[in-house]
């Protein structure tokens, strides 16, 4: 029988007595990720609902979920920030309740790809995940996504299908698509008893017990015998599933070989050894009835890893440059990374905190080791989505936010001001849709500049820029959605009107070939001159490498202390941009030669020619324009299909191929930022109403000459 809730009052007392209570193998860091509208949010309500840490189950449609708390929200029924919750299981397949009492820190993720970043930050800091697929459709585009991107940290995982009573739902159609699309090793451990609404259970196949529920609120789960006409298909799955993991235990594999009966024990083993390692994901189904939550909760407790399964964090002692390894131990020097920020209306600035080693208090000194920099932890706030409690410590394996560190940022890391190093930071991906922004008063102008800063200190992705020329603020993001309700929250949290334009593609510059220039910058006009001078040549690199600065100069042609100051020249001419004033990209540049005066020269000087050599090599290079390349995922009714791929090509678009997925057929294309303007409403009215689209970014391509010349005149006339 699966789990049970904690007790009311054990879910809701100070931490300091729970971590005497819990000890860090029961202790789980997971997140719940999926594709949008997969049902992320609802599955986070059910949990919550089932541990007694909300008495009523919470509802995206109605606007009451617990971990959806913003006003933006509630009313778009989207997650927008990750919202981090603590809460208490009692596993009772133990020996007995007490030891059966497991910690789980919980982060509800954004699935809307505007708010890529809330899923990148979660998932580094993060033990596991839960990971949520739509039962009707399998992997999806975000799917895909946000599956790579626990690739990329090595997250275990859990799947669960849900939605499994909802019309079009297709069990075997969605596991073989994890399975294929994803390339996972996953195997399901339950089998639904009916389908669509004829849903009413699932048969666990490790115990080979079915499990019945009736109402959505019902928090009772029914043992019962499997039915008689599914005996067949669930041993079929069962054999499945152990043929999957029997190699990930050795004792398990060894009964295997031999023939022998594995039991319970046997392949629960075999199932954790192989989600820890990463190797193996188990999948469970259900819907949104409460009960079939005790079943996830008992997964997430029995294969999901304790801070102690991980490996332990690493990273560079900045005084010896020497990797060292940091142990989840109470004992060790306490390391940390700041994973996201928060501007509180009652407490103030917050900043979320993994704790991987050692242990803080409030008052305790900490080293900022990315801005070498000590701070004083003010206080330490347990997490309830927008409720905050107050703790006295916090330890190795914890996810906290802490009060009064006021220069700490995303990715930082943090340490005991003894024991410094320098963990592995957080990577965002760069805007690709920008607009400019000014205040509708002159009393608002003041107050835009600080809610601004403080709306990018929250989020990595969203950038502030000042036209010198113009004087125009200019706001950048991810896509339009996540500007349009940074400009909202400027409203509602700073009462901060603004007024916005319209929303502009980040274009980039780049070069074609390989060109040499020179630059000298020489000043005399009384007194001491400014002499400056050096050659620099640029070469092309590959798309997403960025800028590369190397220096070939020997001899002291050029004195090493003016080296950095030609590179800071030439990085805010990059900036600027040579062709249309876009920023420039994928490029190389090295400083092979020069001269310099023994009086004259200074960095400034040699900042300038840095610049003006720059500037003529790279029109020497073949300038072109780069645009923010879109994947788009448009899932449509056959009959309006020739209509949406139509449209699709009289965008520029790149039609990749098509495929039936329940009762639609799904399109997909890569179409150019730029062409996209509007695309949703316009969808909307091609099919009634009854297609929609997935949209995220993939890369950046160049644009067709006769299109960049038209952009280039557009930016000169606007200059």
């Amino acid at each position: 029988m699966a789990g049970q809730q904690a007790k009311k009052k054990s879910a809701l007392v100070s931490t300091k007595t729970e971590d005497r209570l819990v000890s860090m193998e029961k202790i789980r860091n997971i997140g719940i990720i999926a594709h949008i509208d997969a049902g992320k949010t609802t599955t986070t309500e059910r949990i919550l609902f089932e541990t007694g840490k909300t008495y009523k189950q919470g509802s995206v449609d109605d606007g009451t979920t617990a971990t959806d708390w913003m006003d933006q929200e509630r009313e778009r029924g989207i997650t927008i920030v990750s919202a981090a919750i603590t809460t208490f299981w009692d596993l009772q397949t133990e020996s007995s309740v007490e030891n059966g009492h497991y910690r789980i820190n919980i982060i509800d993720t954004p699935g809307h790809i505007d708010f890529t970043a809330e899923v990148e930050r979660s998932l580094r800091v993060l033990d596991g995940a839960v990971m949520v697929f739509d039962g009707r459709t399998g992997v999806e585009s975000q799917s895909e996504t946000v599956w790579h991107q626990a690739d990329r940290y090595g997250v275990p995982r859990i799947c669960i299908l849900n939605k499994l009573n909802l019309i079009g739902a297709d069990y075997d159609g969605s596991i073989k698509s994890i399975k294929e699309r994803l390339g996972a090793n996953a195997s399901p451990i339950q089998y639904p008893i009916g389908i669509e609404h004829s849903l009413r259970g699932v048969v666990d196949l490790i115990k080979m017990k079915a499990y019945t529920y009736s109402a959505v609120e019902d928090t009772k789960l029914k043992e019962e015998e499997i039915p008689a006409e599914l005996i067949d298909t669930v041993k079929k799955y069962r054999n499945e599933l152990i043929e999957a993991v029997a190699e990930f235990h050795d004792d398990t594999l060894a009964k295997y070989l031999e023939g022998v009966e594995l039991n319970e024990a046997d392949i629960k083993k075999a199932i954790r050894a192989g989600v820890v390692a990463g190797k193996f994901f188990p999948i469970l189904g259900g819907d949104n009835r409460s009960a079939t939550a005790q079943l996830l909760l008992d997964a997430v407790v029995e294969y999901l890893p304790s801070p102690l399964d991980v490996p332990p964090v690493e990273g560079t002692n900045p005084k010896t440059g020497e990797q060292e390894k940091r142990y989840p131990k109470n004992e060790e020097p306490f390391s940390g990374l700041a994973f996201k920020i928060v501007t509180d209306p009652h407490v103030g600035r917050l900043v979320y905190i993994r704790v991987y080693s050692g242990k803080i208090a409030g008052g305790d000194a900490i080293y900022n080791v990315t801005k070498q920099k000590t701070e004083r932890v003010g206080k330490l706030v347990l997490l309830h989505a927008d409720q905050r409690e107050l703790i006295e410590e916090a330890y190795a394996g914890e996810i906290v936010a802490v009060v009064g560190i006021r220069d700490t940022s995303t990715g930082d890391s943090l340490s005991d001001p003894s024991h410094p190093i320098i963990l592995e930071s957080i990577n965002f991906p760069e805007p690709v849709i920008s607009l400019a922004i000014e205040p509708a008063t002159k009393s608002d102008q003041e107050k835009m500049g600080l809610a601004l800063q403080k709306l990018s200190d929250e989020d990595p992705t969203f950038k502030i820029k000042s036209n010198p020329e113009t004087g125009q603020t200019i706001i950048a993001g991810m896509g339009e959605l996540q500007l349009e309700v940074l400009v909202d929250r400027m409203k509602r949290e700073f009462n901060v009107d603004a007024k916005t334009g319209a929303p502009q593609v980040a274009y980039k510059e780049t070069i074609k070939g390989v060109a040499t220039a020179e630059g000298k910058y020489i000043r005399q006009s009384g007194g001491r001159g400014q002499y400056g001078h050096c050659y620099l040549r640029v070469e092309p690199l590959g798309r997403g490498e960025g800028y590369i600065w190397e220096s070939e100069i020997k001899g002291g042609a050029i004195p090493q202390e003016f080296i950095p100051a030609i590179n800071k020249g030439v990085i805010e001419k990059m900036e600027k941009g040579v062709m249309a004033g876009f920023p420039m990209t994928d490029m190389k540049v090295v400083v092979y030669d020069g001269s310099y005066h023994d009086v004259d020269s200074s960095e400034m000087a040699f900042k300038i020619a840095g610049s003006m050599a720059v500037e003529d090599a790279a029109r020497k290079a073949v300038l072109v324009l780069l645009e923010p390349i879109m994947k788009v995922e448009v899932s449509t009714p056959d009959e309006f299909m020739g209509d949406v791929i139509g449209d699709l090509s009289s965008k520029r678009a790149q039609i990749r191929g098509s495929e039936k997925r329940g009762l639609e057929t799904v399109i997909n294309a890569i179409v150019p930022l730029s062409e996209l303007s509007g695309y949703a409403t316009k969808l909307r009215s091609l099919t009634q109403g009854r297609a929609r689209a997935y949209i995220e970014p993939s890369h950046y391509e160049e644009v067709p000459s006769h299109i960049a010349d038209k952009i280039v005149a557009a930016s000169k006339i606007s200059a």
